[in-house]
């Protein structure tokens, strides 16, 4: 299937075992786990969050076509912190379909978990339990400006975390030199 000359299967996806073991144990920035969440009237946004840190980016989307999504990843990846910009794991949707174009576009490796394995993506999926606090499932995401995404970004990377040592993911991201 051929979205505006696209092709739409994950054709040489990495698989999430070759992702580097600093993503995996968590030692250094720049791990990031991302998905789409889904709204009502075909509405979502995507969410990037830094494994180390939990801090989360949330983009506004248009739709899920990756000729839509590949560019936006990529256009928040220019505004974002470098050393937040190292790998980036998602699951098999069709969404990141030309990952290959992303990582052309701005040099972050791009690896997958096995379909249908969330648990692989634990801190993403973590992540958008408490997203759904601030946009409930039924909710029409399209409805939310950028600038609105980025205040309930900054409302959850300015939340003391447990597994931070209660400290937030903003002051997490401050203190890894």
């Amino acid at each position: 299937m051929e979205v505006r000359g696209v092709d739409q299967r994950n054709t040489d996806a990495r698989p999430i075992e070759e992702r580097p073991q600093a993503a995996e144990d968590r030692s250094e920035l720049g791990h990031l786990e991302g998905d789409l969440v889904i709204g009502s009237n075909n509405s979502q946004v995507a969410t990037l969050v830094d494994r180390k840190t939990r801090f989360l980016t949330v983009v506004k989307l248009a739709s899920r076509h990756t000729n839509v999504v590949v560019p936006a990843l990529a256009e928040t990846y220019t505004r974002m912190d470098s050393r937040l910009r190292g790998t980036l794991t998602w699951d098999r949707g069709m969404e990141l379909a030309a990952h290959k174009r992303l990582s052309t576009d701005t040099g972050v490796d791009v690896f997958f978990a096995a379909p249908r394995s969330p648990w692989q993506r634990g801190t993403n999926e973590n992540t958008n339990k408490l997203l759904r606090q601030y946009l409930p499932k039924g909710t029409n995401l399209a409805t939310f400006s950028q600038g609105d995404l980025d205040a309930i970004a900054a409302k959850l990377n300015n939340r003391p975390r447990k597994c931070l040592g209660f400290r937030t993911p903003a002051e997490s991201v401050a203190l890894t030199g």
